[in-house]
């Protein structure tokens, strides 16, 4: 299963690539952006506030900080997988994007919990509400 989760990936991050707007940086992770951003962007280091609504290959939802109740998300930014700390940087404050993340910018072959499985590319949508700089 996960050696078909990660051709599945490649084949889909190959095809998402050629699309209008998506960027692909030399990590592999892939980006669209869907509102410029007018604040500050922020560094590894620093502490970001987020909305974010995460979904596997299929549509599946994992996770958003935007259910009924819950609020934005607070976290070090290099406390993340890899494609978080690499693709918030690249936003600013007040920026929505969607985050294509290879799997090994994710959680590799180890997956994550029972909704995550090994070599899964993963597909966020995140809205930068703040930076705090550390």
């Amino acid at each position: 299963m996960s050696t078909t989760a990660l051709a599945l990936g490649q084949a889909f991050l190959e095809e998402n690539a050629k699309k209008p707007g998506v960027v692909t940086t030399p990590s592999g992770l892939q980006y669209l952006v869907l509102t410029e951003g007018t604040g500050k962007s922020p560094k590894a280091t620093d502490t970001v506030v987020v909305h974010y609504r995460g979904t596997l290959l299929n549509g599946a939802e994992f996770d958003s900080s935007y259910q009924a109740g819950r609020e934005p998300a607070e976290f070090p930014l290099n406390r993340v997988i890899k494609g978080w700390t690499e693709g918030l940087q690249l936003m600013k404050e007040g920026g929505k994007t969607r985050l294509f993340i290879p799997s090994q910018l994710a959680y590799g072959s180890r997956g994550a919990g029972i909704d995550i499985g090994p070599n899964e590319t993963l597909i966020f949508e995140v809205e930068l509400l703040k930076v705090w700089e550390d």
